[in-house]
């Protein structure tokens, strides 16, 4: 089965598509003629995923997957959530974000997070959500050189390195797009 994932990332596209294994051919949205933006106007994390899906789905009538992924701060009210990318404004810039998110909580004792992502999977018209979510501490100081986003300020619980200084092995054995793209690979094995 041809399945798009609403994305043009092709190392993305390597990872699931090894999860995948045969069964499932993946396309991306420039495979499919898909060269627009496509909107992330919700103002949830499961609203923009199931937003690109739909567009997708609405747009090319093909079998498809969108994600969408955001960092929560309980003492900020789940602050910035669905605004994470560009969350110190338009920009989206990563160390601008970490910024932000240092100076906000600096009047905080809570620092706890959660990085989350939310799948939307649209198989002929029926749309499944797959979340993951992981948690943690937010940290003062920008640790790590690897990962991207607000990895070098997000601690595990449980562990001792930020997801910046952990391998990328490391941190898909726990993140949460690991979490949620593994119930979509149990899903998609099952159908």
């Amino acid at each position: 089965m041809k399945l798009c994932f609403a994305t043009n990332n092709t190392h993305k596209l390597q990872e699931i598509q090894a999860l995948l294994g045969d069964h499932f051919s993946l396309v991306t949205l420039n495979e499919i003629g898909c060269s627009e933006e496509i909107p992330e106007t919700r103002d949830t994390i499961e609203g923009n995923s199931m937003q690109k899906a739909e567009y997708v789905w609405n747009n090319f009538k093909i079998n498809c997957f969108a994600d969408d992924t955001g960092l929560e701060a309980e003492a900020l009210n789940g602050e910035p959530g669905v605004l994470s990318a560009r969350y110190a404004g338009p920009q989206r810039n990563s160390d601008d974000n970490m910024n932000l998110l240092i100076e906000k909580l600096s009047s905080h004792v809570n620092h706890k997070a959660r990085f989350k992502t939310v799948i939307t999977l649209v198989i002929h018209g029926i749309y499944n959500q797959f979340e993951g979510a992981v948690e943690g501490q937010i940290i003062n100081e920008k640790r790590g050189l690897q990962g991207f986003g607000y990895d070098p300020i997000f601690l595990p619980d449980g562990h001792d390195h930020t997801f910046a200084e952990m391998t990328m092995l490391e941190k898909s054995k726990l993140s949460h797009r690991a979490i949620a793209f593994a119930k979509l690979v149990n899903f998609l094995n099952q159908i």
